[in-house]
């Protein structure tokens, strides 16, 4: 009888809702911590802290944590979606490029909307889609061809579908789209083909472009002169994850990926500016406010594609608006957002390919020898998964990789349009000899190796200091996300399947199950009718959890 009420309750959920002209409005998301059993956004709120205010389950608790439904993807490759829940009802993305509607309570799908990418999709690492925005009724996901589609939340249908790049030269979108008052921001992939990045911008109601700003300035801009020749014009610098917004600065804040090629410095001398920076963008013009480069002229694919991660803290005694960044280049960040200055900067791995950092936090770089390795490797310290700051802890956790390095071979490349601009390859450092490795760019990977065997950490950083209070040490690397509570709880995953709820505090590991499946998103919390609700992606299977409850 409860499962046919709660059918009742989420129809009758729908139907008022398709009465409604602004049922998740602007003001919501801009208020989104007043209604923490949602989960508005991509990361939670536009300060993407990943953090839930949520309290039923805690440290006492935990431990007592049951399954209450699993979602199978019907879809083979790896799931990086992120959820979106509004009022029970979630929205989730597969892959290639679908969207559908659930029950937030039981898994029940309600509908699914399916967009096939044209057949000269071209992608560098997997056919992702990381999830939707909401805005009013209105849901919104960017395609692997490059174009960007509104979709009635209601009953799914499309209400129109623009291109946002030209899918014949490579462009795609991977990233959840960020709805700002009334307009849908979005980032282009492609890095590995050549491409010239971007953020746009598109009328919400109408798909019309608003504004676009490239990511590598054209003839006449500030920072061209960081460019040689014609390399501006197929330079990379993607923007695949989705960025945060100042709402009293009216700042939208993205991470910017590698130039192209990828492994080939001294083919595009310079610093290849807004490759591997944070760029902040005024959120109705798409004027750029500033800019910080993180890994100028990056010859090691590290990207710079991780969350700003927004916070007001005090710093050195005083109150600072902060952007923490835990960087795939092996170094965490303190900066400072109303100007970008960086006030930290520290490594939180093994580094040599810098010796350190300058006092503006500017790479003092120390290139390896050829055939030697260079920490971190191409995977990086950390990557793309998403972070977590908790206001309460004053501590940022991230998934970090010791020790792992990588082996690259700078080569000339030339740009075909649509075709793959890497520059090179590299090989994987072996953990010992004659063991498999991954050598991309050569069909013949050489078998370096050494006794130093990487391993995975999940660092509890102190942004006062950039050191970590605690490390949660795991069998194999992570590629996984994190997530706060208000009860001073975290959860995250690994390679292995082991989904973990641990002490944000003191690193203690309070909660396990294991799953079976890579977790790579970051879990998300919301509630429906009183019941706090985890929900998280393993492998192809989507697992919520919740507490026991009274029958």
């Amino acid at each position: 009888m409860k499962t046919i009420n709660r059918l009742f309750a989420v129809l009758a959920a729908l139907l008022i809702a398709s009465n409604l002209q602004a049922q998740v409005p602007y003001e919501r998301i801009l208020d989104a911590r007043a209604e923490p059993h949602n989960w508005l956004t991509y990361n939670g709120d536009y300060m993407s802290q990943r953090f839930s205010l949520l309290d039923q389950i805690d440290r006492d608790n935990v431990g007592d944590l049951e399954l209450k439904w699993m979602l199978q993807n019907q879809v083979f490759g790896a799931w990086q979606s992120n959820p979106i829940v509004v009022d029970g009802i979630m929205y989730l993305t597969e892959r290639p490029n679908t969207v559908m509607a659930l029950d937030a309570v039981t898994g029940r799908v309600f509908w699914k909307y399916v967009h096939t990418p044209a057949d000269n999709a071209r992608i560098c690492c997997g056919a992702n889609n990381r999830g939707v925005a909401i805005l009013d009724d209105t849901l919104y996901m960017g395609t692997l061809d490059a174009r960007l589609i509104a979709v009635d939340r209601i009953n799914g249908q499309p209400l129109w579908n623009v291109e946002v790049g030209d899918v014949d030269r490579a462009y795609s979108v991977t990233m959840a789209p960020l709805a700002v008052k009334d307009k849908i921001l979005v980032g282009v992939g492609g890095g590995e083909f050549g491409i010239r990045g971007y953020v746009a911008a598109y009328d919400a109601e109408t798909g019309e472009e608003v504004w676009k700003t490239y990511t590598i300035p054209g003839p006449g801009e500030p920072g061209h002169d960081t460019w040689e020749g014609d390399d501006w014009m197929y330079g990379g610098a993607p923007v695949w994850i989705t960025g945060s917004f100042d709402v009293e600065q009216n700042l939208t804040f993205w991470g910017v990926g590698n130039p192209g090629p990828d492994w080939n410095p001294s083919q595009r001398p310079g610093d290849n500016l807004y490759s591997d920076s944070v760029i902040a963008l005024d959120a109705d013009t798409g004027e750029l406010k500033w800019h910080f480069q993180f890994t100028p002229n990056d010859g090691y694919d590290y990207d710079a594609v991780q969350v700003p991660v927004l916070a007001d803290i005090e710093f050195n005694g005083s109150p600072l608006k902060a952007m923490m960044w835990a960087n795939r280049n092996g170094f965490f960040y303190v900066l400072d957002r109303t100007t970008g200055e960086c006030l930290l900067g520290k490594n939180y791995v093994r580094v040599n390919w810098a010796s350190g950092l300058d006092d503006n936090c500017r790479p003092i770089q120390t290139p390896q020898p050829e055939g030697s390795p260079t920490y971190p490797g191409n995977q990086g310290g950390t990557n793309w998964y998403p972070p977590s700051f908790s206001p309460r802890t004053g501590l940022f956790y991230f998934a970090s990789w010791e020790d792992y390095g990588s082996i690259y071979r700078p080569e000339e490349s030339e740009y075909i349009p649509g075709r793959a601009f890497l520059g090179g390859g590299f090989d994987v450092v072996a953990p010992a000899p004659d063991a498999p490795t991954i050598g991309i760019g050569r069909t013949d990977p050489i078998n370096t190796w050494t006794d130093e065997v990487g391993h995975a950490s999940l660092k509890a950083m102190d942004p006062q200091t950039g050191e970590a209070v605690w490390e949660y040490e795991q069998f194999d690397v992570s590629d996984s996300g994190m997530l706060t509570t208000a009860t001073d709880l975290l959860f995250t995953g690994g390679r292995e399947g082991h989904f973990h709820a641990l002490d944000a505090r003191s690193g203690d590991l309070l909660w396990r199950a294991s799953l079976g499946g890579q977790i790579v998103m970051a879990p998300v919390s919301y509630a429906v009718d009183g019941v706090q609700y985890i929900s998280v992606i393993s492998g192809h299977v989507m697992a919520t959890f919740a507490l026991p409850q009274e029958q």
